[in-house]
């Protein structure tokens, strides 16, 4: 049996796992561990600027792949600057191992240098952890970690190695488990035959259906049949800001992004359904609006893998607990061995209905001849790009905005923070999908107040040569807290402006990356282009779009889903 260390085992365990990319930063407590890598031809990591974006990176690496992302820490503020990371793959449920170095075990307790409770500390916003007291638990630990993370509802997953643990002079028998069995955990796959059968005579029954589909449905790969089952039953489909792409955006059946700043056709289709079937979505807050006027006539049915997940905001009248992908299947399957079908003129009639709230046209802008408008921007970033790309965003304006004028063809081309809204994720999520689809344009939509939170990664694409392009919705504010504050605080704009932010292009420059100002419209597709060309360099677009743009619709707060601010005068409960 081979005899090694446990920093040789935390590499060896990682290669035996398939791992290919590793995301990091070292410091004293993860050393050997780091030793032991650079004697390692097998996986390939990457040095981050800061913690925060290791984890970011390796978020996005796996929303883009479905495979799990690694990222390796030093112990102390190495550890808990991963910790916004950590939390935004949790709210995701993003699969992530992070391995974070620890004082020696004798050590623990005693406030040593960089001494952390990483166990305590990432708790509430991890699926589990581990820390290791002995090398030979490491094998163990990290299978284990791995299994966790990407079962069951996906999540990160913390392995905590004390120094001592790591002894590069001590060995010890070396063997990877084949397989993982947690007597505890043991996730269900297939759904019940009886609920599929319920769910689908209720599905075929209804006049007025939904299909509300949410990330879940691109977690478990389910796109081809959540499409199929929507195409044989002519039904409307609406998408969550993390669902997108599950659904084409451009399908005559999509009726858009529902929720806070969803359509109106959407939200209106929602509001008067009578049933509503939800695929991977949870009802969240923004979504459902004021819980207690949800969609007061429909009939609720839901498919998620985490049966803790199911009427834990809205009461579900039909759960399903199981694989999105294998659930639908086993409904398709059903479909086709009934050859049942729903009432096809009922259908029609909701589609005129849906149809004439389509025809509103809510997406509609006035154009100006003094500004930019940030929808411009992204209409542009379609044309060139061909609707093509793999687009990340921060949190704020140009988040709503890229969701909703960049229709996504695809499931993992959108890319963004939905349930934490972390600003500072956009930049780094960028250059992890850049490494694990190197093949693709990647680009970064983000706003001035988001890019600077983590751009010191543009270090991090300079050492490694990666070529992203960002897209810089430059409006000299936090516009979504400017919007909030003109809308709801009597237009008292409390530290919401930005007045004193760097001249982005010489700062893309000092980087030795290429920087483009952009303000005059017709200077603006010329500028993607551009970027698009030089695919070997990172391209830095300063975009200067109208300050005072708002994001419509937006619902009305306490309001029904169908309460909608329309534009800065028009309102649907008027």
């Amino acid at each position: 049996m081979e005899m090694l260390s446990g920093a040789e085992m935390v590499v060896r365990s990682l290669q035996d796992e398939g791992i290919e990319h590793i995301f990091g930063y070292p410091g004293g407590s993860v050393l050997d561990i780091y030793d032991a890598i650079f004697q390692c031809s097998d996986i390939e990591h990457f040095l981050v600027r800061h913690e925060q974006a290791a984890v970011h990176m390796a978020d996005a690496y796996s929303r883009v792949t479905g495979k799990v992302g690694t990222v390796l820490v030093t112990a102390g503020p190495g550890a808990t600057n991963c910790i916004t990371g950590i939390a935004t793959a949790y709210m995701d449920s993003i699969p992530l191992v992070v391995i974070s170095g620890q004082v020696p075990t004798d050590w623990i307790g005693d406030d040593a240098f960089q001494e952390t409770d990483m166990i305590g500390v990432s708790r509430p916003v991890v699926k589990h952890s581990f820390l290791c007291r002995t090398a030979e638990e490491i094998p163990v630990a990290i299978k284990k970690a791995f299994f966790l993370a990407s079962t069951g509802r996906p999540g990160p997953v913390v392995v905590d190695l004390p120094k001592d643990v790591q002894n590069p002079l001590l060995k010890f028998p070396y063997k990877y488990p084949d397989s993982i069995e947690l007597r505890s955990y043991n996730p269900t796959l297939r759904g019940h035959k009886g609920q599929i059968k319920r769910a689908l005579t209720a599905l075929l029954a209804a006049k007025k259906p939904v299909l509300y589909v949410g990330g879940g449905a691109i977690i478990s790969n389910a796109s081809k049949q959540v499409i199929e089952l929507a195409e044989k039953l002519n039904l409307p489909v609406t998408n969550t800001l993390m669902g997108l792409g599950a659904f084409p955006g451009q399908h005559k059946q999509n009726i858009g992004m529902l929720g806070m700043h969803g359509t109106y056709q959407a939200n209106r289709s929602m509001h008067n359904a009578d049933l509503i079937f939800a695929i991977g979505a949870r009802f969240d807050d923004r979504v459902t609006n004021n819980v207690d006027k949800f969609c007061p006539n429909a009939k609720i049915m839901q498919i998620d893998i985490d049966p803790t997940s199911i009427s834990k905001n809205i009461h579900v009248d039909l759960p399903i607990v199981g694989s999105i992908e294998i659930v639908l299947q086993q409904m398709l399957e059903l479909l086709e061995e009934t050859q049942a079908s729903n009432d096809s003129e009922k259908i029609n009639l909701w589609w005129d209905q849906i149809n004439e709230w389509r025809a509103k046209n809510c997406l509609t802008y006035k154009k100006s001849d003094k500004y930019i408008k940030p929808q411009q921007v992204i209409e542009s970033l379609y044309k060139v790009t061909h609707g093509d790309a793999i687009i990340t965003s921060d949190v704020g304006q140009h988040q709503m905005f890229a969701a909703l004028y960049y229709p996504f063809k695809e499931p993992r081309q959108w890319i963004n923070s939905g349930g934490l809204g972390t600003m500072g994720f956009g930049l780094p999520a960028a250059i992890g999908c850049k490494i694990a689809r190197p093949e693709k344009t990647v680009c970064c939509v983000t706003g001035d107040g988001s890019i600077q939170m983590n751009i010191q990664e543009l270090s991090t694409c300079m050492q490694y040569k990666i070529p992203v392009i960002i897209v810089l919705l430059n409006n000299r504010s936090l516009g979504m807290v400017k919007q909030w504050q003109k809308m709801f605080y009597g237009g008292r704009q409390s530290h919401s402006y930005m007045d004193s932010v760097p001249d982005f292009v010489k700062l893309a420059e000092a980087y030795n990356h290429v920087g483009i100002k952009v303000d005059k419209i017709e200077e603006l597709e010329p500028a993607l282009l551009r970027a698009i060309e030089l695919k070997d360099r990172v391209v830095f677009i300063d975009v200067l779009v109208d300050p005072e743009e708002h994001v419509y619709p937006m619902q009305i707060k306490l309001g029904n889903m169908e309460d909608m601010y329309l534009s800065k005068t028009e309102r649907t409960d008027a």
